[in-house]
């Protein structure tokens, strides 16, 4: 095969990889609500720790960053004998996260990314994925708040990434417009949290949250 079909398989290999909705797969396989039926309705690690459930949060966090990672790295260790170099490892970075976004497998009902955007720049770079990690925490922290922490993250990852190429980093401008995509379209994915966040009604981390099993009560007349 040539490099482009190389290429080209790669880059669906990934998308297909970045469709399994693991907020899906493992509420389904610990016997929770599908994530999309309550609370925010989005599948990922946040709402899905609204199902009352750490565990299911942890794994689903954990498997939608190694979705993001392993098509990155996997390209990096092996792709150089076919040909396949870094405009590839920011195809296959941003086909891992596109199929998070729309899944082919669960009728293209995807998350926002930021699990797998994070697994996506730690398979870029370590310590560029450990930077934008520590900002979450930072923001989180002070702030208290899951999307503003998502969104600052976001927005300084590019910046991380040009930075980075000082010290040492070699910034290749087919990766640093991927990353730039991630962070658009992350923005995107969070403009219902933006306004929220304006508007002051954007529930912080640690607040109490409504049981997904709950139902609201008939209004008594």
């Amino acid at each position: 095969m040539t490099v482009a079909l190389y290429a080209v398989l790669a880059t669906v290999l990934a998308y297909l990889l970045g469709s399994l909705s693991f907020a899906v797969i493992v509420s389904r396989l610990m016997g929770l609500r599908d994530p999309r039926s309550y609370g925010s309705h989005n599948p990922g690690a946040t709402n899905v720790l609204r199902s009352g459930s750490r565990l299911a949060a942890v794994l689903t966090l954990l498997l939608d960053a190694a979705k993001g990672w392993l098509p990155v790295v996997l390209v990096r260790w092996l792709g150089k004998p076919y040909g396949l170099e870094e405009g590839t490892e920011a195809l296959v970075a941003l086909a891992a996260f596109a199929g998070h976004l729309a899944p082919v497998f669960f009728r293209f009902q995807g998350g926002k990314g930021v699990a797998t955007a994070a697994g996506v720049l730690l398979g870029i770079d370590a310590v560029l994925g450990l930077a934008v990690l520590l900002t979450w925490i930072v923001v989180a922290y002070v702030w208290r708040y899951s999307s503003l922490a998502a969104l600052a993250s976001a927005g300084l990852a590019p910046v991380y990434y040009l930075l980075g190429d000082r010290v040492g980093w070699y910034a290749d401008r087919s990766i640093l417009l991927a990353i730039f995509l991630m962070a658009m379209a992350l923005a995107y994915r969070h403009l219902d949290n933006i306004n929220r966040l304006l508007g002051g009604t954007e529930p912080r981390i640690g607040g109490a949250k409504a049981s997904p099993s709950a139902h609201p009560s008939p209004r008594k007349r």
